[in-house]
C-alpha cells in the first residue's frame, strides 16, 4: 500500500512539508510511512476460502457431488432382480398348485456399461464443479481488487481535494497581496470545485463496489491485501480442467455407444416352474429371447456414434480455443507486470520530484496558475494510468486463470511464496 499511498505526491504532496508563510498549517503526511506490500500477510487468503466454503454455491456443488456418487453406486449393480412367481387354479376333478423363478441375464453386459458410465459421469461433475469453484474465486477476488482500487482511488482523490484546498488558501492570500491576478484565482476555485465533484464519484465507485461484496458475504468489509507482485504465469505442465471436461465430455460420448450397444443386446430369460396338479408333481424349465425383428435399435447405436464425432470435433475447437488463449496470456501478463513495476519505479522518484519542483515554482512565481493547474493534471493522470494497469494486470491474471479453472490450486502456491518471502 505504501508504493501506491507515496504516488500521491504526483499532486504536490511532498512539497506540503516545505510550505512558506501564506500556509496556516503543516499539513498531517504521516500517512507516507507504513509497510510495503511485499511484507502484507496473505493470511487473508486462506480466511477468505474458508470463508468461501459457506457459501450457498459451494453447499449445491457438493449435494450434487453426492447425488452423483450415489447414482454411480447404483449403477454398480445387478439390472435385473430374480422373479417369483405363484399360482392357484381351481377345477372340479383337482387343484392346480404352482411356483415359478425367473432370472433375465444381462447378455449385453448393460451393467458395466452403466457403472463406466456413471463413473465418468461423476468425474466430469467433479471436474466441472472445480471450473465454478475457479470462477466463483475469480469473481470474489476481483470484486475484492475492485474494492482495494476504489479505495486507493478514493485515498488519492481525497488527499488531492486537501491538498488543493490548502494551495487555494494560499493563491486566496497571493491574491491578497497582489502577487496572484482574480483570473488565476478563479482557476484554482475551479480546479477545486472539480477535485470536489471527483471525490463525490470516489466515493460513488467504492460504494459499488462495497455493495458487490456485501450481496455475496453479508458484509461489506473482508480482509484483502494486494499481492500483484506475485502474479506469475502458471507451469505448463500443470492440466487445465477446463480441456479435462471437454475430454470427459468425449470419453462420456464413446461410453454412450457402448451403452446403447449393450441396450440393444437381447437379454435372454430362464425360468424354473415347479407345479402340483392333484396328485401329480411336475417340473419344468424354460428360456425365452427377445426376437429384435421389428426393432434393432440401430439408429441409437447410429445417433451415439454420431455424437463421438461431434463430441471429438468440440474437443478439438475447445483445445485450440484454450491454445490461443493461453498464448495471449502467456504474452500480455509479463508486459502488463513489467509496465506495472515500471509505473511504480517513476511515481516513487520521478513523480516526487517534478511535484516538488511544479509547487515551488508556481510559489515563486516562476510557473503561471494555468500550466500548473495542466502540469497537476497530468501527473494525477500519471496515477490513473498506474491504477489502470494494476486493474489489468489482475484482471487477466483473474480471468484466465478462472476460466480455465486453474484459480484454486494457483492461490495455495501464492500464499506459499508469499511466506517465503517474508
Amino acid at each position: 500500500m505504501l508504493k501506491f499511498i507515496v504516488s500521491m505526491s504526483l499532486l504536490g504532496l511532498g512539497a506540503l512539508a516545505s510550505q512558506p508563510a501564506f500556509a496556516a498549517d503543516k499539513p498531517d503526511t504521516s500517512y507516507l510511512v507504513g509497510g510495503t506490500e511485499s511484507e502484507v500477510s496473505l493470511a487473508w487468503l486462506e480466511q477468505l476460502m474458508q470463508r468461501m466454503k459457506t457459501l450457498p454455491e459451494f453447499q449445491a456443488q457438493e449435494a450434487r457431488i453426492r447425488e452423483a456418487q450415489y447414482l454411480a453406486k447404483g449403477a454398480d449393480r445387478a439390472i435385473y432382480n430374480p422373479e417369483l412367481g405363484l399360482s392357484y387354479q381351481n377345477a372340479p376333478e383337482d387343484d392346480t398348485y404352482s411356483l415359478s423363478l425367473s432370472q433375465t441375464i444381462d447378455w449385453g453386459d448393460k451393467r458395466a456399461a452403466a457403472s463406466a458410465l456413471a463413473l465418468t459421469q461423476l468425474m466430469l461433475l467433479e471436474s466441472d464443479i472445480a471450473i465454478e469453484r475457479s470462477r466463483l474465486y475469480a469473481e470474489v477476488l476481483q470484486a475484492l481488487v475492485d474494492q482495494s482500487l476504489a479505495q486507493k482511488k478514493l485515498m488519492f482523490v481525497r488527499a488531492q481535494q486537501n491538498y488543493g484546498e490548502q494551495q487555494l488558501q494560499i493563491a486566496r492570500q497571493r491574491a491578497e497581496v497582489g502577487d496572484l491576478s482574480q483570473t488565476e484565482l478563479n482557476l484554482m476555485e475551479l480546479e477545486q470545485a472539480s477535485a470536489i465533484s471527483e471525490l463525490a464519484l470516489a466515493q460513488k465507485a467504492l460504494l459499488d463496489a462495497d455493495t458487490r461484496i456485501l450481496a455475496r458475504f453479508g458484509r461489506a468489509e473482508l480482509p484483502f491485501g494486494s499481492f500483484a507482485d506475485r502474479l506469475e504465469l502458471p507451469a505448463t505442465e500443470v492440466p487445465m480442467p477446463t480441456l479435462t471436461s471437454a475430454g470427459l465430455q468425449l470419453e462420456l460420448a464413446r461410453l454412450q455407444v457402448n451403452q446403447a450397444k449393450a441396450q440393444a443386446a437381447a437379454d435372454p430369460n430362464i425360468s424354473l416352474n415347479a407345479e402340483r396338479e392333484g396328485s401329480d408333481n411336475k417340473l419344468g424349465i424354460g428360456v425365452s429371447v427377445p426376437l429384435q425383428l421389428r426393432n434393432d435399435y440401430s439408429e441409437s447405436i447410429k445417433a451415439a456414434m454420431e455424437a463421438v464425432t461431434a463430441a471429438s470435433a468440440q474437443y478439438q475447437s475447445i483445445e485450440m480455443a484454450l491454445k490461443q488463449q493461453q498464448q495471449q496470456f502467456n504474452y500480455s501478463l509479463p508486459r502488463l507486470k513489467q509496465s506495472w513495476l515500471d509505473w511504480q519505479q517513476q511515481a516513487l522518484v520521478a513523480g516526487r520530484k517534478a511535484a516538488e519542483l511544479l509547487g515551488q515554482r508556481w510559489r515563486s512565481g516562476d510557473l503561471s496558475t494555468s500550466d500548473y493547474l495542466t502540469s497537476r493534471r497530468q501527473l494525477a493522470s500519471s496515477f490513473q494510468a498506474g491504477l489502470e494497469l494494476e486493474a489489468a494486470l489482475y484482471q487477466s491474471w483473474l480471468e484466465w486463470m478462472g476460466a480455465s479453472g486453474q484459480l484454486p490450486g494457483a492461490l495455495p502456491k501464492i500464499a506459499v511464496s508469499q511466506e517465503n518471502v517474508q
